[in-house]
Order: C-alpha cells, then sequence, then structure tokens
C-alpha cells in the first residue's frame, strides 16, 4: 500500500489493490484533490479513518446519451413543480448531501475536512453542484467536480420524492448540450442504473479521461 507524503505525487491507478484503494494519507488541498481527479482517483473514507483514495476495478458512469427518463419523469419534469438551479448554493447541498440519513448507511463519509476542502474548490471554479427547489426551499441537489470534458459527481441528496432525480436528469442534459464525454459515477447503485448509468473496466475510464 502506498502512503503519501507531503510531494503532490499519485502512484499511477493501475497499481490500486483489488478492492480499488490507491494510496492513504495525504490532504485534502485544492492542489491535491484535481490532481487524484485528472488521474481517475478520489478521497472516500470515515471520520476515524486516514484518506483513502479510491479508483475502483469497475467504474460506474453515465454516457449523456445513454441516459434513461421513465414516462412518469417526464410528466413530472413537465409539470414544472421543481425549479433548477446551477451553482448558486454550493454550500447548502454539501451539506444537505453530509447530513441527510441513508438507508443502510450509519454515517457519512463527508466529514467536515472535505466540506471545506470541496467549498474551496467550488470558490477556485472546480467543484460545482445543482439545485433543485419546491416552493423556494431546496430539496435536492448534487456536486462534483468538473474537469471540462468529464463531470466527476460526488454526492446527491433528495428531501422531496424526485429532486435527486431531477438534479440528475438536468445536470446529464447540461453536459450533454455542452459535449462532455460523460459523467462519473464512481460505484454502483440501482438508483444510478435505473437512470442509465453502467460499469467500465477502470482502463477504459482512464483512456477517456486522458481525451
Amino acid at each position: 500500500m502506498y502512503y503519501l507524503s507531503r510531494d503532490l505525487y499519485f502512484p499511477p491507478a493501475q497499481q490500486a489493490s483489488p478492492e480499488g484503494i490507491v494510496a492513504i494519507g495525504g490532504d485534502l488541498s485544492p492542489e491535491r484533490l484535481l490532481l487524484a481527479y485528472h488521474n481517475g482517483i478520489f478521497p472516500w473514507f470515515e471520520d476515524d479513518e486516514p484518506i483513502l483514495w479510491w479508483s475502483p476495478p469497475e467504474r460506474m458512469v453515465l454516457f449523456p446519451n445513454e441516459l434513461k427518463v421513465s414516462k412518469s419523469m417526464r410528466n413530472i419534469i413537465n409539470r414544472g413543480i421543481f425549479k433548477v438551479t446551477f451553482n448558486t448554493a454550493f454550500r447548502d447541498v454539501i451539506t444537505n448531501c453530509r447530513n441527510i440519513k441513508r438507508d443502510g448507511q450509519p454515517g457519512t463519509w463527508i466529514t467536515p475536512e472535505m466540506v471545506e476542502a470541496y467549498c474551496e474548490l467550488n470558490r477556485l471554479g472546480k467543484a460545482k453542484s445543482v439545485e433543485v427547489w419546491q416552493d423556494d426551499k431546496l430539496v435536492g441537489g448534487l456536486y462534483g467536480i468538473d474537469l471540462g470534458h468529464i463531470f466527476c459527481g460526488e454526492s446527491m441528496f433528495s428531501k422531496a420524492s424526485n429532486a435527486s432525480k431531477i438534479a440528475f436528469i438536468a445536470l446529464v442534459k447540461q453536459l450533454e448540450m455542452a459535449g462532455y464525454l460523460l459523467l462519473d459515477c464512481q460505484v454502483y447503485n440501482d438508483h444510478l442504473a435505473s437512470l442509465g448509468a453502467r460499469e467500465i473496466y477502470r482502463e477504459d475510464f482512464l483512456d477517456t479521461l486522458k481525451r
């Protein structure tokens, strides 16, 4: 296992452990975080753990033209009950992602240190959010890192039925219009699969990242 020093360096993602851990330690400085994402690596750890840096052998991604929107979701979108904004309430979004309770999860990987680190990336124009509003209240959203041709999704939350799906669909449509290659969803879950995301091999993801 590779332990990071103060040097801004990561070993190649291909050297990850079988479960996908590339390195341990380091910090969450903007420079290190951006270096990680540009090399297909992301941080994921609990409050009582050292920083763990991951690049799983299979990567959950969505190619924008493969987005699946059900008939019921199209009806909800057309009813106009939600308002979507982009990058207007980043701290509120990441704070809600940190605090929302999730089935089967005792806590959150979004530590206070991570909140501040990603808010700094937002200030630098590298981390962005999508907000979903209902009756002027923030009821859903997501955030991630914008690499210019790939958007690396980090987390989403929902306080109203379908709010996170609304955020996801709005983001994907914007990415498609802007010519982005894919939306990185990191690891598999059924919710994302229902929207058209699928797993690809690490090598294929890294090849796309280099374009």
